[in-house]
């Protein structure tokens, strides 16, 4: 009976050569296009949060989830400001991870924000610190900086 299961070298060869041909196919997919799909797979998503999600929520753990998004911010500027200073070009991976959380920043304090004086406020902190920081990391990520 076992010699029914029995792997012939020649079946164990052509096993290795199909996985090698599979392996070779999927690495020959582009990340572009990955990104790509991903992106448009993303479209009828947005529609499906926009017509299902509620207007407003009750959160648990609001103040932890902001505290946590401030704490990658400041984390972000110290490691970037320490990298460029010591002349390490990574600073350029730190600066645009941080470039991308003040935005995300000031786009969900203002969009949280009840009207009158506290959307004032995240206008105000929006436009007037976390978007001008997140211009000057983006021009180091970019490395369109001048110094």
């Amino acid at each position: 009976m076992t010699a029914l299961y029995a792997t012939t070298p020649a079946a164990a060869s052509a096993r290795r050569t199909t996985r090698r041909a599979w392996l070779a196919r999927v690495v020959r997919v582009r990340p572009e296009s990955v990104l790509f799909v991903s992106g448009a797979a993303l479209v009828p998503w947005l529609y499906v949060l926009a017509t299902t999600l509620p207007s407003t929520a009750r959160v648990t753990h609001w103040n932890a989830a902001w505290v946590g998004l401030d704490a990658l911010q400041a984390l972000g500027l110290f490691s970037t400001a320490a990298l460029r200073r010591r002349g390490d070009n990574r600073h350029r991976l730190t600066a645009a991870a941080t470039a991308a959380l003040l935005v995300v920043d000031a786009w969900f304090d203002t969009v949280t924000a009840a009207p009158g004086g506290e959307l004032a406020v995240a206008v105000a902190m929006a436009v007037c610190a976390e978007l001008p920081l997140a211009a000057v990391c983006a021009a180091l990520a970019l490395g369109t900086d001048t110094a």
